[in-house]
């Protein structure tokens, strides 16, 4: 007798094949419907339990509701600055007697953008007397043109 040729007397037992549709049925003993009877069901990935509404899922600021908030938001990013000079800047780049405008300011390089307007703060001194025109200025920064004998003109 050859090991080839060794036989066994008993039958073999097969294991019950489950999922795989055949003589189980149409739901293959994982009974019917349902996230249980779904493949993969036990680990879910992306699966939270249901969604939240999208605004439930970003960190909240205190303050007024969600309506006032945001429009609140969208005016002070939509909201126009003019470019801000003090007077101490213009008393370096200019010279007694001259006049000091958009154009000036930006040819000499002291603004990048006059896009939404200048404005002259009063921070510093003003020791010569200059012109003004075609800039906002503020209380203070009026006050000391005037001492310093220069003029405002819009």
């Amino acid at each position: 007798m050859q090991l080839h040729e060794v036989k066994s007397t008993t039958k073999r037992k097969y294991s019950k094949r489950v999922g795989r549709g055949g003589k189980r049925g149409t739901y293959s003993g994982h009974g019917s419907k349902g996230q249980k009877s779904r493949a993969g069901h036990r680990i879910r990935p992306g699966f939270r339990g249901g969604d939240n509404p999208i605004w439930k899922l970003f960190p909240k600021q205190k303050g007024a509701g969600k309506k006032t908030e945001a429009k609140h938001r969208t005016y002070w990013i939509n909201h126009a600055k003019p470019a801000v000079i003090n007077l101490s800047t213009i008393d370096k780049f200019y010279k007694a007697g001259e006049s000091v405008t958009k154009e000036n300011l930006l040819k000499r390089g002291i603004i990048s953008t006059g896009k939404h307007g200048v404005k002259i703060l009063g921070d510093g001194k003003l020791t010569k007397k200059l012109n003004f025109s075609g800039v906002k200025i503020s209380a203070s920064a009026g006050k000391k043109i005037a001492e310093a004998g220069g003029s405002v003109a819009e």
